[in-house]
């Protein structure tokens, strides 16, 4: 009897020592995405009162949790019975992520124009912020449940010829980091600018340490978010040009003279700016059918 429980013991520490293997083998895969996630929702969650930016976080968090909740199982089970369908996602989850990444550099070329007056600031009842702000939280959800799907494939997508158990350890223990990870991040983005205001009327005294660290702070908050951004955008299309590389026979071997990192970052670059113009000229062709 002793014996069989160390053995199912010494079962148990291989198992997890498999899970931490292949768990660092899927969170490289998953990092860009995760710096995407990260640089999106960090702009989602601000722009709030002070007093609402850790409540609309945890609205925003628990959200995220009730997504992998939905797309675990079907991952799982598309694993399982269809496991040809995780490699179709993949794919169209890469093309979305190329779309995306060429979109933001197209858009920071072209910016869209505004039309119509500049809008003017008007007070607005407690409702009326109250109901904004579920939108925005509902907004951010949606985009959660996105970049959700986004991770789960590709992570699935690193352990696909694993037993299905290793499979559901790993990649759930992504979409555990991918939450809490990413989101206690961003509550401590989203607050710098409130912790160095505090550190600012420590005291009486001016030009101190806390000062000077407070400012800082301050004015360091959107230059994060900024760099964050552009991170992530870099991040989008490396991901989706990877994805591309790795899964479509096509990329095999291309450009074998370059490194590989540029190699992804073109490929993404290219299919992305494919797609945004398929798109545009899609969008074109239905404005004047609707005419």
């Amino acid at each position: 009897m002793a014996s069989g429980f160390f053995a199912l013991l010494d079962d148990i520490a291989t198992l997890m020592d498999d899970v931490a293997v292949m768990g660092k083998v899927a969170g490289k895969k998953t990092a860009g995405i995760l710096g995407d996630d990260l640089a999106v929702n960090a702009e989602k969650a601000s722009g709030f009162m002070s007093s609402r930016e850790l409540p609309v976080l945890w609205a925003i968090t628990k959200g995220s949790f009730f997504n992998k909740l939905i797309i675990l199982p079907l991952a799982f089970l598309l694993s399982a019975f269809i496991p040809s369908a995780v490699t179709v996602i993949l794919i169209i989850g890469g093309l979305y992520l190329a779309y995306e990444g060429a979109e933001k550099i197209y858009e920071f070329f072209f910016p869209h124009a505004h039309e119509g007056p500049a809008p003017q600031l008007e007070e607005i009842s407690e409702a009326e912020v109250l109901s904004l702000e579920k939108e925005k939280i509902k907004s951010a959800i949606v985009t959660d449940f996105i970049l959700s799907v986004e991770i789960v494939i590709i992570a699935l997508g690193s352990v696909e010829n694993e037993p299905l158990l290793n499979q559901v350890l790993v990649v759930s223990l992504i979409a555990l980091v991918a939450t809490v990870g990413v989101y206690g991040l961003v509550a401590l983005i989203v607050r710098m600018d409130e912790f160095g205001a505090k550190l600012i009327n420590l005291n009486d005294e001016k030009n101190t340490i806390s000062d000077k660290i407070g400012n800082f702070l301050v004015a360091a908050l959107p230059k994060v978010i900024k760099s964050l951004s552009v991170i992530g955008t870099i991040a989008l299309l490396l991901v989706s040009g990877g994805i591309f590389v790795h899964n479509i026979h096509f990329f095999h071997g291309l450009f074998e003279n370059l490194p590989g990192i540029l190699v992804e970052f073109l490929i993404g670059l290219l299919v992305g700016f494919i797609v945004l113009g398929l798109i545009k000229a899609a969008g074109k062709i239905w404005k004047k059918l609707k005419g």
